[in-house]
Parts: structure tokens; sequence; C-alpha cells
């Protein structure tokens, strides 16, 4: 059975700083794209960060901000989140995608960025 969770979410103050990591059971994620994405109160879902084999991207609002990470040795994915803004509040979300089409997500974690 795959299952994708993630934690690190919570409430900090503006310009402080998380850690989102995302673990997989029943799946290697090795070199498979994994994506975060959020989602926000009456908002659709916007892509935040990607890591492939190749290399990683960032969403401008994001960009020298965040930063996405793999440990292999921990099948786990990190976004480390610095200079935190309101408009960061969102609920984050994990995808792996395995193969073409075949994609696993978890049930998020909270980020609430807040004075």
């Amino acid at each position: 059975q795959v299952q994708v969770v993630e934690s690190g979410g919570g409430l900090v103050q503006p310009g402080g700083s998380l850690r989102l990591s995302c673990t997989g059971s029943g799946i290697i994620f090795g070199n498979k794209p994994m994506t975060w994405y959020r989602q926000a109160d009456g908002k659709q879902r916007e892509l935040v960060a990607y890591i492939t084999m190749a290399r990683t991207g960032y969403h401008d609002s994001v960009k020298g901000r965040f930063t996405i990470s793999r440990d292999a040795a921990k099948n786990t994915v990190y976004l480390q989140m610095d200079s935190l803004k309101p408009e960061d509040t969102a609920v984050y979300y994990c995808d792996v995608q395995v193969g073409d089409d075949k994609h696993y997500w978890g049930q998020g974690t909270q980020v609430t960025v807040s004075s």
C-alpha cells in the first residue's frame, strides 16, 4: 500500500521559517519527479516547487525563499521555507509521479503565516 505523508507545518510569524517533510512508504521516491503544491482557502491549487533527476524549479513567488531537496536514505523530500509571508498560508501537498500518469499524494500539512 502506497502512502505519502506530509509533515512540518504549523503557525509561524511573518519572516519566520518552516521545513516541510514528505515521506513515502510502499514506494521508493528515488529520482521520481516530486512536486510540492499548495492550496489556500478559496483558491485553486498551485505549484510551489518541483524536483526531478535533472533540475529543480520554483513558482516565481517563492524563488529565493524556498528550497526543495531530497534525502534518498530517508526516502524523504523536503521543502525549506524561509522569509515566510502571510500569502504563503495554505495547505501544502507533496506529489510523486510514477510512470507516465500515476500520482500519489498525502493529506497535506497546514502552514499559517500570521502575526
